[in-house]
């Protein structure tokens, strides 16, 4: 998650965690029960819910689509051929790498060697979700990263430095855009007098405008600029109106570190908990609810403004880390595999559906896969690489029953995981083996990936302060 330097525009700035903080970034996978990877980088575009009751009712929701799905690949023509095979050892080495970089809070990109060829995203973006949304009167397009880990929302504009966006244009429908508000009617710059702006030592008087400063915790990573009022739209089903919406923008002006070798060439949408996240600002404009959800398939799924679930749902509070709610943050009470349950093992998670892989602290991580390697009905085997630690053979003909995983919240919440492993493919595309997909956290906090997400609709309802969750396939959510 960025942390904020004195003009930062949180109303609250959050101070930067103490040395025994982990750097963990947020909220970009999923595991469908046939399905048997999480995908890496998405695109999405930007619809909204046709029901159209009291305002505070709607739901917008933004289709997602798989950065490596079939898609995708056909959208990016020859490019697709830098991209690892699904299943392939290269494919999961991709993802465990940029797990690892987001744990450590550096956004940085990966290299991976197979075979002779490199894999390096290089302009195939840096974080795992993106949506397109449109800014401005008239409006501009720009291909965004989606972060529950950040807030602002911020644009390449009026750049003195900014990422180069030309090598793109092959892979996307569209251009990517660079923001211009003296070019848009609707803009005004946010005052410092503003209370979303902490003026600091950036702001001389109340009527200047307001400066910000990102800073996302790798050296010299940084997003600078000021930030200014304008529409976002979001368009509508069917034959109801755009929706428009009136939320503040960094008009990122300099970009530095790994800004300008890609991981996010068009800008960043927060999807955070603080007052300046673009929720919040659907929220208090009365288009939405203070909510938002995610459901996943393997390669396509839907974010829902606005929902708070079912009534049906389960559900655990979001808790505070280091005495702050800066994240989305559950306690796990305990872990199960099949019916054997460790007592002694709760841990504070963070759930991030911008992570790959689920990590689980050492010593539930210890526990949980030695328990696995006992139920399971499968001859282990060792892998090329250390991606993960437990893996077993298989074969078309015979992929073995697995013990399920289940994590406990408070009030004997459980939330079984539909699939915790990944399948391993050979070189000819054909299952060679499965593993169990967890990782070791460096730290005592946990994340919870989207491995274990998937198969589920996730509310992260900041109305109510808790996390949500049924049992979903995603079907009728994604069309």
């Amino acid at each position: 998650r960025s942390s904020p330097s004195t003009q930062q525009t949180n109303p609250s700035p959050r101070p930067p965690p103490p040395a025994t903080t982990p750097h963990f970034r947020q909220i970009r996978r999923r595991q469908p029960r046939s399905a048997h990877a999480p995908p890496p980088l998405l695109l999405l575009t930007l619809l909204a819910a046709a029901a159209w009751a009291p305002a505070a009712a709607a739901t917008l929701s933004t289709r997602m689509v798989h950065r490596l799905s079939d898609e995708a690949r056909a959208a990016a023509g020859p490019h697709a051929a830098r991209w690892p095979p699904h299943g392939s050892g290269g494919y999961y080495r991709a993802l465990v790498r940029s797990d690892l970089q987001r744990q450590k809070r550096k956004h940085q990109l990966f290299s991976v060697s197979e075979a002779g060829g490199i894999f390096s995203p290089g302009n195939d973006f840096g974080w795992l979700y993106y949506t397109w949304v449109d800014v401005g009167t008239p409006h501009t397009s720009f291909m965004v990263a989606l972060d529950t880990g950040s807030d602002l929302f911020w644009v390449p504009c009026d750049c003195i430095e900014c990422a180069p966006l030309a090598g793109y244009r092959e892979t996307l429908d569209r251009d990517l855009g660079i923001y211009k508000p003296a070019e848009s009617t609707t803009s005004r710059h946010l005052p410092c007098s503003h209370e979303l702006c902490s003026s600091g030592s950036g702001c001389s008087s109340p009527k200047q405008p307001c400066p910000y400063s990102t800073d996302y915790l790798q050296e010299n990573t940084t997003s600078s600029g000021l930030l200014i009022e304008d529409v976002l739209h979001l368009n509508s089903r069917e034959s109801h109106a755009p929706v428009k919406a009136s939320v503040i923008i960094g008009c990122g002006r300099k970009q530095s570190g790994s800004y300008l070798d890609g991981i996010a060439p068009d800008g960043l949408l927060g999807l955070g908990m603080a007052d300046i996240s673009v929720p919040s600002f659907l929220a208090r404009a009365g288009l939405v609810r203070n909510s938002f959800s995610m459901c996943f398939k393997e390669y396509s799924g839907r974010i829902f403004f606005g929902d708070q679930g079912v009534s049906t749902q389960q559900s655990t509070p979001f808790v505070p880390l280091y005495g702050k709610f800066q994240t989305y943050a559950v306690n796990v009470d305990k872990s199960c595999v099949g019916h054997k349950c460790f007592e002694g093992t709760n841990f504070e998670a963070i759930v991030d559906s911008g992570t790959s892989f689920t990590a689980l602290p050492l010593n539930v991580y210890k526990a949980v896969t030695v328990e696995f390697d006992r139920q399971v009905n499968a001859s282990r085997i060792t892998q090329e690489d250390d991606s993960f630690e437990y893996c077993y053979s298989a074969s078309p003909l015979e992929m073995p029953d697995v013990p399920t995983v289940t994590l406990n919240f408070a009030a004997n919440k459980s939330f079984q995981v539909v699939n915790p492993t990944i399948v391993r493919k050979d070189g000819e595309g054909s299952i060679a083996g499965f593993c169990l997909a967890v990782q070791k956290s460096p730290e005592a906090i946990g994340i919870i990936g989207q491995n274990f997400l998937t198969g589920y609709h996730i509310v992260f309802d900041k109305e109510n302060m808790k996390l949500g969750w049924y049992r979903s396939e995603c079907k009728s959510e994604t069309t």
